[in-house]
C-alpha cells in the first residue's frame, strides 16, 4: 500500500503519451526491495504500457563523502542493478551530477518519479528537475515510516514533542508493501551505464578523497542488510532494551549505514521487529522511528542544522557564557583525529570510528561531549565534531549524524545543573563510564581491532 501522504506532485505537467518509458530517478532509496517510489513507478509504467527505466547519478562532489562512503554505496548499487534486472527493469548508473543525467533521460520519459531526500542539496537537485523537464515529476517518500510533513508541520523541540505526533499516525503507515511486477520489457532500449561489476575501477575514476580506508567488516546492499537484521532479531533484540547502551556488549543492529544509503527500508525493519514481539521491541522502535524521524524533522525544518546556530537559545547562551572557561586539556585537530588524548576511552571511540566506520552509540555521545570540553570554544568544537563524524562514519553526512552532534551540545535536550565549560548542557565523564560499564573491555576490544 502506498499512502497518499507519501506522494507529492512536484511538477503537474501533462503525462507525455509519446514517451518511450517511465523514469524512476533513484537517489535516496537505493534498493529494489520495499521501495514505495519504485512501486509507484512500476504501477504507472504498467498503466501506460511503458517499460520502466531506473536512473542513478554518481556524483564526485557529494559534500564530505570519500572512498569509504562511495565503496559502500557502490556495493549496494551493484546488487540493486542485478535485482532490478530480474524484474525486467534496466538500471542506468552514470558518472555525472544526478540532476543533469535525470534531465537528459526525462526528455524521452512519459513520467518521472523520484524518491525523497531531506538535506538541502538533495532538495535542490529535485527542484532543478522541476524547472527543466516537460513531463510530470512525482516524489514518493520511502525512507521514513511516517512522512516528515505528516508527522509535524514544524521543527520539533524534543523526542517527547514529536513522539505523540508520530505514534498518533504510525498505525496508518505500518502497513506492508507488496511489490508489483512490470508488464513491459526494456530490452529494446539501450543506455550508457557504468559497469558496476568493477567497483575498484569506478572508484579509481572518481575525484574523491582517498585518505580514509574502505572498511571490510560490513558490506553494502539490501541482502547484506537483511542478513544483519535477521541476526539481530534472532540473537540480540530481546536484550536490546537492557544492553543497547553498553559499549562492552554488542547488541546494536548495525542498520544505520544501510538506512543512510537507502539500502533497506525503515518500514520493513519496523514490521520485522513487530513481527517478533521481542522484549526489546519498544526500545528499538523508539530508536528506529521516533529518534530517527526526529532527526529528519530537524534537518528538514532547520536551515542551520549543520552549525552552532541550530542549538536552542538556552544552549547557545550558556555555552557562550562559558566559552572562556579554563580547559584542563586543549587538543589540536590532529591530536583528536589521531586519537592522541589522555583519555583511553575517548581514544578507543575515535579508533573505532577510524577503523570500523561506525562507533557505538553511547560512546558517540561521550565522544562528542569531550570534544566540547577539550576544544578552545564551543563553535570550534561543534565544527570539529561534525568534521570527524562526517569523514569517518559510514552514516556520516546524515540527518541522524547532524542531530547526534547537535544533541551533544544541547539540541533536543533540556538544561541541567550548571558547571564550567558545559554551562547547563548535559555533562558526561569517564567516572560515569567506569561506574556503569566494565569499560576497559571496550578499550581492549578496539585495540584488538586496530592491531
Amino acid at each position: 500500500m502506498i499512502q497518499n501522504e507519501r506522494i507529492k506532485i512536484l511538477s503537474d505537467q501533462e503525462i507525455f503519451k509519446g514517451g518511450s518509458y517511465v523514469l524512476y530517478w533513484m537517489q535516496a532509496s537505493a534498493r529494489a526491495h520495499y521501495n514505495h517510489a519504485l512501486e509507484y513507478a512500476i504501477r504507472n509504467a504498467n498503466k501506460l504500457n511503458k517499460p520502466l527505466i531506473v536512473y542513478f547519478g554518481l556524483t564526485d562532489d557529494f559534500p564530505e563523502a570519500n572512498q569509504r562512503h562511495y565503496h559502500f554505496l557502490l556495493e549496494g548499487l551493484r546488487e540493486t542493478q542485478l535485482e532490478l534486472k530480474k524484474k525486467d527493469i534496466n538500471m542506468v548508473v552514470q558518472h555525472q551530477k544526478p540532476g543533469k543525467g535525470a534531465i537528459k533521460l526525462a526528455e524521452e520519459a512519459s513520467l518521472v518519479v523520484t524518491d525523497r531526500g531531506y538535506l538541502p542539496l538533495q532538495r535542490k537537485w529535485r527542484q532543478e528537475l522541476v524547472e527543466e523537464i516537460e513531463c510530470p515529476l512525482v516524489q514518493v517518500e520511502s525512507d521514513v515510516v511516517v512522512p516528515v510533513e505528516t508527522a509535524s508541520p514544524k521543527e520539533e523541540y524534543t523526542a517527547g514533542t514529536i513522539r505523540r505526533k508520530i505514534q498518533k499516525e504510525w498505525d496508518d503507515f505500518l502497513v506492508p508493501l507488496k511489490m508489483t511486477k512490470t508488464h513491459e520489457s526494456y530490452l529494446d532500449l539501450e543506455f550508457d551505464s557504468l559497469d558496476l561489476g568493477d567497483i575498484k575501477s569506478i572508484l579509481a575514476k572518481l575525484k574523491i578523497g582517498r585518505d580514509v580506508e574502505v572498511v571490510d567488516w560490513i558490506k553494502g546492499g539490501n541482502l547484506q542488510a537483511r542478513n544483519h537484521l535477521k541476526y539481530f532479531l534472532e540473537r540480540k533484540l530481546d536484550h536490546f532494551g537492557d544492553l543497547r547502551n553498553d559499549p562492552t556488549q554488542n547488541y546494536l543492529s548495525n542498520m544505520s549505514p544501510y538506512l543512510h544509503f537507502g539500502q533497506i527500508s525503515p518500514l520493513y525493519i519496523a514490521l520485522e521487529v513487530i513481527k517478533t514481539g521481542g522484549l526489546g521491541m519498544e526500545s528499538y522502535l523508539e530508536e528506529l522511528i521516533i529518534r530517527r524521524e526526529l532527526s529528519m524533522n530537524f534537518v528538514f525544518y532547520d536551515s542551520d542544522y549543520d552549525n552552532f546556530n541550530c542549538l536552542p537559545d538556552w544552549a547557545q547562551k550558556t555555552l557562550l557564557e562559558h566559552a572562556r572557561d579554563t580547559r584542563e586539556y586543549v587538543y589540536t585537530v590532529e591530536e583528536l583525529e589521531k586519537a592522541q588524548t589522555h583519555d583511553p576511552y575517548w581514544n578507543a571511540a575515535q579508533k573505532e570510528m577510524i577503523y570500523q566506520g561506525k562507533m557505538h552509540g553511547y560512546m558517540r555521545m561521550y565522544w562528542g561531549k569531550k570534544i566540547l570540553e577539550w576544544t578552545r570554544n564551543p563553535m570550534q568544537a561543534y565544527h570539529l565534531a561534525l568534521y570527524l563524524n562526517n569523514k569517518y562514519e559510514l552514516d556520516g553526512r546524515d540527518p541522524n549524524g547532524y542531530a547526534g552532534v547537535a544533541w551533544c551540545f544541547g539540541k533536543h535536550d533540556r538544561a541541567w545543573k550548571e558547571r564550567e565549560i558545559f554551562g547547563k548542557v548535559r555533562y558526561m565523564n569517564d567516572n560515569g563510564l567506569r561506574r556503569k560499564f566494565k569499560i576497559d573491555r571496550y578499550v581492549e576490544r578496539i585495540e584488538n581491532i586496530v592491531s
